[in-house]
């Protein structure tokens, strides 16, 4: 196993095992649209603390003071410490903790942990992804009427509402499947375990997708924006799945882009 993956799942898991003791014992620190708990604040400080152990020189970018990354920094952690913080504050029991590392601006590790589910989610660059040590492909499903597409809607960036909605519209005229946990990472992820066909999210930030995209990568889907580009790491117009869904559905949402 890569060695900073061995840390990447060590963090994860503490974090995980304390988010499950405090689970129903929280404080909002933060309303508004982004929600802050006393409980995210301690994980952060736990997963910086497991990684800074063995590696005090690697560059931790967190959730709140994320940055753009460059090639200053040859190795950086990106960590989102409670991926799906309104589902955990209303008790719904779907939440992720994740951890990208990019090394000279590539992902090349990731780790996302459903601490209730005890559900890990893997993957090294060109070595394939995993849940819970098992090995994950993309299934090449090629009958859009019975696909699941994982959305949500862009309440940060309400400029978006009106063209999303539109794009909603007509895949549900086609699709009619659609479906959204609340929880970014777990949405990837569960498009590399082949639990979900298709993601689709407008306004993301990197910090949302750097490791569950390395997952789709690794278990033979595509990541695009939605022109089939690779544009969304700035634009944060996010399509992931395979090769044939992802195709499908761009030809059916371009005529609504606004660029």
């Amino acid at each position: 196993m890569h060695p900073m993956l061995t840390i990447a799942i060590r963090a994860v898991r503490q974090a995980g095992d304390f988010i499950n003791k405090n689970y129903e014992n929280y404080n909002v620190l933060k309303k508004q649209n982004n929600f802050l708990t006393n409980i995210d604040k301690k994980v952060k400080q736990i997963i910086i603390t497991t990684i800074k152990k063995s590696y005090p020189t690697h560059t931790i970018i967190t959730k709140e003071r994320y940055q753009i990354i460059d090639k200053k920094n040859s190795i950086q952690w990106i960590i989102n410490p409670l991926d799906g913080i309104i589902n955990f504050i209303k008790l719904l029991p779907n939440f992720s903790v994740s951890i990208a590392v990019r090394i000279n601006c590539r992902t090349e590790i990731a780790a996302i942990y459903n601490p209730i589910l005890n559900e890990l989610f893997t993957a090294v660059r060109g070595q394939g992804a995993q849940l819970n040590n098992y090995r994950l492909r993309i299934k090449n499903n090629n009958e859009l009427k019975v696909i699941i597409i994982a959305t949500g809607f862009p309440f940060k960036k309400q400029q978006n509402t009106s063209m999303y909605i539109d794009v909603i519209i007509e895949l549900i005229k086609k699709y009619t499947n659609l479906y959204s946990t609340g929880v970014i990472s777990l949405d990837l992820a569960y498009v590399a375990a082949g639990r979900i066909d298709a993601v689709f999210k407008v306004g993301l930030k990197p910090y949302d997708f750097m490791a569950g995209e390395l997952l789709i990568r690794e278990s033979g889907g595509i990541v695009t924006d939605f022109l089939g580009g690779y544009n969304y790491l700035s634009s944060g117009n996010f399509l992931a799945g395979n090769l044939s869904i992802v195709k499908k559905i761009i030809t059916e949402i371009k005529q609504y882009l606004k660029y």
